[in-house]
């Protein structure tokens, strides 16, 4: 029995224990580095990422809908080869993916949203996304937009829109699957650069590539 038990703490000892860890990817663009986080609630829209930028589908699209205190999108297939000021945002890949909305997911700084047209159903793009910028919101402007749209925000949530910000009135209408987990300073200067009045950048914003980061193993000692 001793034996036996002390074999057993040594193998566990020993056990190689891969953590949950959620995905992430690093979107290289020529304006700087943005790492991103997935979510594990939003399986279909996080796997769908995952398996265009394992494709290397993103590599070399464009940002080409940038708005100061808004948002940037990007993921329009058209993009690849767009000539300057060529209106931007209808390319898609023939498919669509159903919505994931729920209450826990929300439009603060730096969210990871799916761009989408008016469905109903409110699936979203194949591949186009944008990443929300914002603004400080104060408590009267998020009581108009609950009074507007009749959505909820939870205390927590306010606080975050009142103090790092974000764009409230867009909750409950579009997936948001993600977050910036670094570079936010490289999103402000793609949100920021000269545009035209389509609101695509006079200077091609590009992604250069998009790579899921691989996951860290760690040992686990009892």
């Amino acid at each position: 029995m001793k034996k036996g038990l002390l074999t057993l703490i040594a193998v566990s000892a020993l056990t190689l224990s891969c953590f949950a860890q959620k995905n992430k990817l690093k979107i290289e663009t020529n304006y700087g580095t943005i790492t991103v986080m997935l979510y594990d609630n939003t399986p279909l829209n996080t796997a769908n990422m995952v398996k265009l930028a394992k494709e290397h589908y993103y590599d070399s699209t464009l940002f080409h809908r940038c708005i100061p205190k808004f948002v940037i999108q990007g993921g329009d297939p058209k993009s690849k080869t767009a000539k300057p000021g060529e209106m931007l945002g209808n390319g898609e890949l023939g498919y669509r993916v159903p919505a994931e909305i729920n209450d826990a997911d929300f439009h603060k700084r730096g969210a990871l949203g799916v761009a989408r047209d008016n469905a109903p159903d409110k699936s979203g793009s194949a591949c186009q996304f944008y990443i929300v910028v914002g603004k400080p919101c104060t408590d009267a402007e998020l009581d108009k937009v609950t009074a507007q749209t009749k959505h909820i925000f939870t205390p927590e949530q306010r606080e975050i829109y009142k103090t790092t910000g974000g764009t409230p009135h867009l909750d409950g209408n579009y997936t948001i699957f993600g977050e910036v987990t670094d570079g936010m300073d490289v999103v402000d200067k793609i949100a920021n650069t000269a545009r035209d009045q389509s609101d695509r950048p006079k200077e091609d914003v590009r992604m250069i590539s998009v790579r899921l980061v691989k996951k860290k193993k760690k040992f686990l000692f009892f």
